[in-house]
């Protein structure tokens, strides 16, 4: 076949020979080759040809794995192009938080389109502090993308958008909550809630392993805290971080983030401080990130009675985002409702209480019958029952875990599907922390639940947590797996999920006399075939 190609075209052997069954493809010509690719490439930049053929060779992610550490994705990612080193920052975990992929959250900061750089709840402050480091060191690259904090653009596309009834994270549903029901019972340490949402009349729809986004608001009190120490006047209008004019107290109720915050704030606290020692104290948590658990109230008081005007103030407080909480419940069983297992999260820090925004909302803040804002997220990972009714599940979920395995057996229960169903959960105590106890004894009394095996840590001398149960009962874990079963973790990603996948890795290499190597590929197979899902945080 003649060239289509020009020897001047600046590409190498194999993207020549691509390029020239393309164009003999796309054309048909058995003529003159080399005048038609000439007066092809003549009206198009050859170095943007160049640049997306590299890009396209740059379509492989390594770092596009969740176990591995954030230095270690970086690494990957060094000499990537710098929306490929904004994806490496995120938590690879695909969940859809940010209303994108990691893939398309990356490529939307780096063309400038969104320009809230806190989307990604999984990787919290490290996700953060790294984009923030890319776009300063890279600021040529950014095309017009967001140096500062700024407020979110809309999504477009990438939004999720429920069905048909228009409501969205940009446009969420003004729900009812029907329940917010402790599960723990008298002398648990916890305080996880079953809560139910009304969805009726919405239109809105989701499926088992969807997640539902919570916009919630802050504490009255800190709000209030804020205040007094701005010695600010509450009913004072300001622009809100998500648009629009707003009163002082009512913005930093509703739109603001008041958790962690930005450099923004700091460095403006920073050059308006006095004393010597506290701008040197700011200035270190702007190099280095501020301490777990330290909010905004805390940067104002570390700077004391500096001046900074309301609008100053708001103008450097980043967007308050939606939280997402996996799913419990199908539709099948309780209709135009959406059920959550929500862990209260509260703790004491430097004699203060601090509190969960959305957990202590949906807990505490909301009586039975008022409103808030819900959208639902679907999952696009694949973080749901089998297609096939007659696959087996083996389910992994300590604590708040167990979520979207409830779901997931009332869906079976409600199909009849014929599949076998393995359930490991765990918590602290039996007697106080067996979340849904009731529910899960009827599954098993129904035949809906095959297997339950429960691992409380805090009943014996010797800590005892699911992947303990999962080794004890290694052979026949291997067995159903072997028959095909899909298996599927839930929860903590840090800890428990790495525990989880390196015990079904040990289990695979024991059981089925393999080296490591082998049991990696097994479990890269049971991944490619869609046996192998995780839903963390």
């Amino acid at each position: 076949m003649s060239s289509f190609i020009p020897d001047s075209a600046p590409f190498n052997e194999e993207q020549r020979a691509w390029l020239n069954g393309f164009f003999a493809g796309l054309t048909g010509i058995q003529g003159d080759a080399g005048a038609v690719g000439q007066a092809v490439l003549s009206g198009v930049d050859q170095a943007a040809i160049t640049a997306s053929t590299v890009e396209e060779q740059d379509d492989d992610c390594p770092w596009h794995d969740p176990s591995l550490p954030i230095v270690d994705r970086m690494d990957m990612a060094a000499d990537r192009p710098l929306k490929r080193k904004l994806m490496a920052a995120m938590a690879q975990l695909d969940c859809g938080s940010c209303g994108y992929v990691c893939e398309s959250y990356a490529e939307a900061i780096a063309s400038g389109d969104e320009s809230n750089l806190s989307l990604c709840s999984p990787g919290g402050k490290e996700t953060k502090q790294m984009i923030k480091k890319l776009l300063a060191d890279a600021p040529a690259e950014t095309n017009g993308a967001p140096s500062g904090n700024g407020s979110a653009k809309s999504n477009g596309s990438a939004a999720s958008k429920n069905g048909e009834s228009g409501y969205s994270r940009k446009n969420p549903y003004t729900a009812k909550l029907l329940e917010s029901r402790c599960l723990n019972l008298e002398g648990s340490a916890k305080d996880t809630r079953h809560v139910v949402i009304d969805l009726v009349g919405s239109g809105m729809k989701y499926n088992v392993g969807d997640a539902l986004g919570v916009y919630p608001t802050n504490c009255g009190d800190l709000v209030e805290q804020i205040v007094r120490t701005l010695a600010a006047d509450p009913n004072v209008s300001v622009e809100s971080p998500l648009g629009g004019m707003k009163p002082f107290a009512q913005s930093l109720c509703e739109d603001c983030c008041l958790k962690d915050p930005s450099d923004e704030l700091l460095e403006l606290l920073a050059g308006r401080v006095v004393d010597d020692s506290v701008r040197d104290q700011l200035n270190q948590l702007i190099r280095d990130g501020v301490p777990d658990g330290f909010d905004v109230l805390d940067a104002l008081e570390i700077a004391k009675d500096v001046r900074v005007t309301s609008g100053e103030f708001i103008e450097r407080l980043e967007p308050l985002n939606p939280r997402l909480y996996s799913i419990a419940s199908s539709m099948k069983a309780v209709g135009d409702q959406v059920h959550l297992t929500v862990g209260k999260v509260t703790y004491d820090r430097t004699g203060r209480t601090r509190k969960g925004v959305a957990s202590t909302m949906l807990a505490d803040r909301i009586p039975q019958g008022d409103s808030v804002r819900v959208f639902v997220q679907p999952n696009h990972a694949g973080f749901t029952v089998p297609s096939d009714p007659a696959c087996p599940m083996i389910m992994v979920g300590p604590g708040t875990g167990i979520a979207p395995f409830i779901a997931f057996l009332q869906e079976r229960a409600a199909t009849k599907a014929t599949g076998e169903n393995w359930l490991f959960f765990g918590d602290q105590h039996e007697s106080s922390d067996f979340l849904y106890r009731d529910d899960l004894q009827r599954y098993k009394d129904d035949g809906v639940l095959t297997r339950l095996d429960t691992a409380f840590s805090r009943d014996s001398e010797q800590k005892l947590y699911v992947q303990d149960r999962m080794t004890q009962n290694a052979s026949e874990l291997y067995q159903w797996l072997q028959r095909g079963a899909c298996f599927y973790i839930c929860g903590d990603a840090s800890r428990m999920a790495k525990d989880v996948d390196q015990t079904l890795r040990k289990i695979i290499a024991d059981e089925g006399q393999m080296s490591p190597e082998a049991a990696d590929k097994f479990v890269d197979q049971m991944i490619a075939d869609g046996r192998y899902h995780r839903d963390v945080y």
